[in-house]
């Protein structure tokens, strides 16, 4: 354990600043002046993190760090200390204070977090500590996305797969993902088979496989016969066998995703705070678990509408120099937040009045699509901080917005 001695109270203060890495992290501290403490690496497995215990076990310590999430933040967390994100943006920015020089290394970039956070704690706020439901339904969600990702890349190239051989089942279904455009390629795996389907087997085939979709099969035929495209025998059963690969795993991923939201609805059900993000109009699960995962569940964290609003990306950047002003888009902010509330204003748009009416109002303005939705997203925004703040579900008549509309 380290001590720090001969201080008053209000000097007792210090602060950490680690450059994280896969198997090892670089850890320093100074003092309230600014004076170094410890610089030293410890490893990423149990003896680095109890040697790391006892390096942070320092009365009033504050940790910098370049990262919101991982075992590391976590373990910090837990253990009951102030953690703060940087972001590498603001620490590249911060090198410049200490040397002209491009040099980097761990030993400096932890100190340059260190010193950094002793300027600047005042104006930082630490990350939250999510309760349980929040961290499990924060973990589901954000491995979705990835399974999505997944998904997305596998559906591209299954896609170019058929797009040298069968073209057809590209043509037949709203999209290619979809479980009946997979068993139809399961069914017809070749051109030549697929050649064979007429009005009655089409038929047939849809009543076997529950599709659901109202194109009637004697239109589904016509979309086929036009796309019965044929590359040669060897081609043909080469791409016939990675494209059944390439199907199993669509299909796979398509399971997964199901999964994934069959256990948001399962969290949603009994996270305290679901009921307040599901009671607006144009929020669904996956929406919902989002916004709870990003926004966390401790309410000082946002203490206005506008830190949330800057937050999401919603409030733009001003600069202005002399004669110069202008407001700009804000990219640095939460990507995953910003994205989920651009489709929340989007579903809004046609499920309120007055969602629609401002949106096309700011059409009228000369704003461009997602600009205007942007708008029409940062009112839902402010609304949003308000109920949870108060922790109240969404009424549309306290809404003057909505009730005028």
């Amino acid at each position: 354990m380290v001590h720090v001695t001969g201080t008053s109270p209000a000097e007792q203060s210090v602060f950490a600043g680690i450059d994280w890495g896969g198997t090892h992290h670089q850890i320093c501290i100074v003092d309230h002046a600014g004076k170094l403490i410890v610089q030293k690496r410890v490893r990423h497995d149990l003896g680095g993190f109890a040697e790391l215990d006892d390096l942070l076990d320092l009365p009033g310590i504050r940790i910098a760090i370049e990262r919101g999430e991982g075992l590391l933040v976590e373990h910090l967390q837990l253990r009951g200390l102030p953690v703060y994100c940087v972001s590498p943006k603001v620490s590249a920015r911060a090198r410049e204070r200490y040397r002209l020089s491009a040099t980097k290394s761990d030993s400096f970039d932890a100190f340059v977090l260190a010193d950094t956070l002793r300027h600047e704690h005042t104006h930082w706020r630490p990350l939250p500590l999510l309760s349980r439901d929040t961290a499990e339904l924060k973990a589901v969600i954000r491995d979705r996305e990835r399974i999505i990702l997944s998904q997305r890349s596998v559906e591209s190239q299954l896609r170019a797969v058929l797009d040298t051989y069968h073209p057809a089942p590209l043509h037949l279904f709203s999209t290619l993902d979809r479980d009946i455009t997979l068993d139809f390629l399961a069914d017809y795996p070749t051109p030549a088979q697929a050649a064979r389907v007429g009005d009655k087997r089409m038929d047939a085939f849809c009543r076997r496989h529950g599709y659901t979709g109202r194109v009637p099969a004697d239109q589904l035929v016509e979309r086929l016969q036009p796309h019965l495209l044929a590359a040669s025998e060897g081609t043909t059963a080469g791409k016939q066998f990675t494209a059944q690969l390439f199907a199993s795993q669509l299909r796979l991923l398509n399971q997964h995703i199901r999964a994934c939201n069959k256990r948001i609805d399962q969290l949603l059900d009994v996270h305290p705070d679901a009921p307040i993000f599901l009671s607006f109009p144009g929020i669904g699960p996956v929406v919902a678990a989002t916004l709870i995962a990003e926004m966390g569940g401790d309410r000082s964290h946002y203490p206005d509408a506008r830190v949330l609003l800057a937050e999401a990306g919603l409030a733009p950047v001003t600069r202005a120099s002399g004669r110069m002003h202008q407001v700009r888009f804000r990219y640095a902010c939460n990507h995953r937040m910003r994205h989920a509330i651009d489709w929340w204003a989007f579903v809004a748009t046609r499920e309120t009045d007055w969602a629609a009416n401002a949106y096309e109002q700011a059409r009228a303005r000369g704003h461009g699509k997602y600009r205007a939705l942007r708008g029409v997203g940062a009112r839902w925004v402010r609304v949003l901080w308000r109920c949870w703040q108060d922790n109240t579900i969404y009424n549309p008549e306290k809404h003057s917005s909505a009730a005028a509309a």
